[in-house]
């Protein structure tokens, strides 16, 4: 469970991370709708967050009621707020509760949505099953996860040892961040038929406007997170990289891109 502190940071980061990678996203929800049989009513965006996918998904399906799910109230507060912002209050209910422990009372639904959120789950196929039960006959469930953290850096930074960001995303996969199966055995035990498992790649150079903002708050993330792990070195060429008014900011640098992959699987209820 993240501190109130720790889950502000977090949402700034998913907030950004939507920016960055909106294009990336609108791909993946296009597909989703090619997958879709007729028009969803109820959706459910399972581990929402800040809402990023609940938001895409009402714009794409913008007849249907979208049921946010999350544990943790300050992020639903957070998506509250940004539905109030958009004008979408009326499409959307925010439903707080730990689904490890029960599943909520909120279906029947026609489609669920779970971006970078199954992994969480202690009882991951038990929340499957509790997911294909919710579904309507023919209703779509649509899991999404990152194959790794998005890169940002050059390989060469002007300064510390080449690769600063492969060593990062070793580290990172070491820790075990983020880490996934693939789904798809899982969701035929459920009970789903799988339609598709796809991979979509983004490469943006030059990078959107906010991505310097991104790459701060995450390496900030990372800065904290992986102290231990990284060589005196590389933690020394983090910090000049997140010194905010330094001449090797990631604020100020005109070098950065944003290469990330991210994989989705679509499976119906029969």
């Amino acid at each position: 469970m993240y501190s109130p502190g720790d889950e502000s940071a977090l949402a700034h980061i998913l907030d950004l991370d939507a920016e960055v990678l909106a294009s990336q996203l609108a791909e993946v929800i296009d597909w989703v709708g090619q997958h879709a049989e007729g028009t969803p009513l109820t959706i459910a965006d399972v581990g929402a967050g800040t809402g990023t996918g609940s938001f895409a998904l009402a714009r794409r399906f913008p007849t249907a009621t979208i049921v946010a799910l999350d544990i943790s109230p300050a992020m639903l507060d957070h998506l509250q707020t940004a539905a109030l912002r958009q004008g979408l209050t009326e499409r959307m209910r925010t439903v707080q509760g730990d689904l490890d422990a029960a599943w909520p009372a909120v279906g029947p639904l026609d489609l669920a949505w779970a971006s970078s959120s199954l992994h969480h789950f202690a009882e991951v196929d038990r929340v499957l099953r509790d997911i294909f039960a919710a579904l309507t006959p023919g209703g779509l469930f649509v899991a999404v996860e990152m194959d790794s953290f998005p890169r940002v850096l050059p390989h060469d930074l002007g300064f510390g040892r080449p690769g600063l960001e492969d060593r990062i995303q070793d580290a990172i996969a070491h820790a075990g961040w983020n880490s996934s199966p693939n789904w798809s055995p899982h969701l035929s035990a459920a009970g789903f038929g799988l339609l598709e498992e796809r991979s979509f790649a983004a490469e943006l150079n030059p990078a959107p406007e906010s991505t310097g903002r991104y790459a701060h708050a995450f390496l900030t993330r990372i800065r904290a997170g992986l102290t231990h792990q990284l060589a005196a070195d590389d933690l020394a060429a983090l910090d000049r990289l997140l010194l905010v008014d330094g001449p090797d900011s990631v604020l100020r640098r005109d070098d950065l891109s944003v290469r990330g992959s991210r994989t989705a699987w679509a499976a119906r209820r029969p």
